[in-house]
C-alpha cells in the first residue's frame, strides 16, 4: 500500500527490513503487548469493582450536595451550603412546585447551578452533558437530584461501562448489574421524603399556567368508576366563579358519567376521612402496646441475652483450659500427644462457641432493628396528628387514591394499608379490645 512502519522502541523499520524474520517478529510483538494491555484492564476492573462493593466512591467529582474527604478521597462528606440547597429542592417539591418552577424560583434566587458551584470552588470540574456559556439550573438538573440515590445515603456505581480496552464508547448497563451500597455515608434527606417525591415524580400531573405547583388533589383523586383522572375544571356563571372535578374519560367522550364534585366540597370530605384515619392509627398503636407487642420483644432479646453470655462464658472456659493445659504437661499429668489433641479440641470448641455468641448479638440486633421498623409508618401518622388543613404535603404523605364516585360516595386509600391490615390482623388474633370501626387502611363517606 506503499505504507512505510517504524518501530523505535523495536528498532524496526519495514523500508529496511531484514526479511522473513522480522516479519514474524512484528506482529508477534504486537501480540504480546495487546495481551499485557488487556491483562492490565481486566485488573484495573477487578480492582475498580471491589473498591465499589466496599462502598468507596471512586468517581471523579463528588456529587452535588457532597464533596470528598479531605483524609479519604474515596468517602463522600456533606457539603453543608449545596446540601441546604438540595434540602430545599425535596422541600418544594413535596410543596407540590414542578420541576420547572423550582428551577425557576432557584434561577431567580441567585442560586448557583451545580457546575457553576464547583467551578466557583475552584474545582476543575466537566461533564458529559451539553451546558451554556453560563449554565443555570433546568428542570433536567433538578430531576437529576430528585432522583439521585446518594441523598439518602446509597452509593450507586457503575451505571456504565466500556466493553473492553479497545472500545472507549460507553454502554448503560441493566439496573440491575449495578453496584448499590445502602447507608454508606451521611443522607442529606429522609428515607420517607425520597420515597414520596419517587411517587410524585411518577404521577401525571400538570401545573397550570399561572400556578407554580399543582392543586392538592392532583394525581391523586380518580373516578371511582373507570379510574380515570379527575381534572379540575373552572367556570363562571353571572359572574361567579365556581370550582370542581371533573371525570376525564366523560370529558374526553368516554361513557362514563362526569362525576362532578366541587374543589371545596371534595377538599372537606378528604381532610375529614384523614383526621379521622390518624385518630385510628393512633388508637392503633395505643392497643398495640397493650397487647403487649413490647414486651414480647424484649422478652426474645432477653433469651437471645442469655444464649449470647452462656456462649461467651463457654469460650472463655475453653480458653482457661488451654492455659490449664500447658501447666499439666509441664508437670507430666498428661502427655505431650494428649496436650496437642486436647489444645486443638478446647480450640476448636471455643471458636465455635464465640461465633455463635457473635450470631446471637447479631439477632438481637436484628430483633431490635426490625421491630422498629415494622411500625415506623405509624410515626407518619402521628406526624400530622395536630393537622389543621390540607395542604399538599400532607396529601402526598399519606394519600395513596382519592376515588369519587359521587359527591355523597367517596372513598380514601391510604398508604401503608397493608401494615394497617397486617396490624389488626395481629390484634385480632389475639382477641384485643377496641378495635371496633379501624378500617383496613382505607375511609369511606
Amino acid at each position: 500500500m506503499g505504507v512505510r512502519f517504524i518501530a523505535v522502541n523495536d528498532h524496526y523499520d519495514s523500508l529496511k527490513g531484514d526479511g522473513q524474520g522480522d516479519e514474524i517478529l512484528v506482529p508477534f510483538k504486537n501480540l504480546i503487548n495487546d495481551a499485557y494491555c488487556r491483562d492490565i484492564s481486566v485488573k484495573i476492573r477487578s480492582h475498580l469493582e471491589v473498591k465499589r462493593k466496599n462502598g468507596e466512591f471512586i468517581g471523579a467529582f463528588a456529587p452535588y450536595g457532597y464533596q470528598k474527604d479531605g483524609e479519604d478521597r474515596h468517602r463522600l462528606v456533606v457539603d453543608t451550603y449545596a446540601a441546604g440547597v438540595v434540602q430545599d429542592i425535596f422541600r418544594m417539591k413535596l410543596h407540590g412546585m414542578s420541576q420547572d418552577a423550582i428551577a425557576g424560583k432557584l434561577n431567580r434566587d441567585g442560586v448557583l447551578s451545580p457546575m457553576e458551584y464547583k467551578n466557583s470552588m475552584g474545582i476543575n470540574f466537566r461533564t458529559a452533558f451539553r451546558v451554556k456559556a453560563a449554565s443555570g439550573w433546568s428542570p433536567v438538573a433538578v430531576r437529576r437530584i430528585l432522583e439521585n440515590e446518594v441523598y439518602i445515603g446509597n452509593l450507586v456505581q457503575g451505571r456504565q461501562s466500556t466493553p473492553n480496552h479497545k472500545v472507549r464508547k460507553s454502554i448503560r448497563k441493566d439496573k440491575g448489574d449495578w453496584v448499590r451500597v445502602e447507608k454508606n455515608h451521611e443522607p442529606v434527606v429522609s428515607e420517607r421524603d425520597f420515597a414520596v417525591v419517587q411517587k410524585l415524580l411518577g404521577m401525571d400531573t400538570r401545573t397550570a399556567p399561572d400556578r407554580e405547583g399543582v392543586y392538592l388533589l392532583s394525581g391523586v383523586a380518580v373516578c371511582g368508576d373507570c379510574g380515570a383522572p379527575m381534572v379540575r375544571k373552572v367556570s363562571s356563571v353571572n359572574g361567579k366563579r365556581y370550582c370542581y372535578y371533573i371525570c376525564s374519560g366523560h370529558k374526553a367522550g368516554g361513557n362514563c358519567s362526569p362525576h362532578r364534585i366541587p374543589v371545596q366540597a371534595l377538599e372537606d370530605a378528604v381532610f375529614v376521612l384523614l383526621k379521622r384515619q390518624i385518630g385510628c392509627v393512633l388508637d392503633l398503636e395505643r392497643v398495640l402496646d397493650y397487647a403487649g407487642t413490647v414486651p414480647l420483644r424484649d422478652l426474645d432479646v432477653r433469651k437471645l441475652e442469655e444464649r449470647r453470655e452462656k456462649l461467651s462464658g463457654e469460650a472463655e472456659r475453653c480458653r482457661e483450659l488451654r492455659l490449664m493445659l500447658y501447666e499439666d504437661m509441664k508437670d507430666g499429668v498428661i502427655t505431650k500427644e494428649d496436650y496437642v489433641e486436647l489444645h486443638a479440641a478446647y480450640e476448636a470448641r471455643g471458636k465455635e462457641a464465640q461465633e455463635a455468641a457473635g450470631k446471637a448479638e447479631r439477632e438481637i440486633r436484628a430483633v431490635l432493628e426490625g421491630e422498629e421498623d415494622k411500625y415506623r409508618w405509624i410515626s407518619y401518622f402521628k406526624e400530622y396528628k395536630d393537622i389543621g388543613e390540607l395542604t399538599r404535603n400532607v396529601v402526598v404523605a399519606l394519600i395513596s387514591e382519592v376515588r369519587v364516585y359521587d359527591r355523597e360516595n367517596i372513598e380514601v386509600v391510604f398508604d401503608f394499608a397493608d401494615q394497617y391490615r397486617q396490624a389488626l390482623e395481629y390484634l385480632e388474633d389475639r382477641e384485643c379490645p377496641g378495635l371496633e370501626g379501624m378500617a383496613a387502611g382505607r375511609e369511606a363517606v
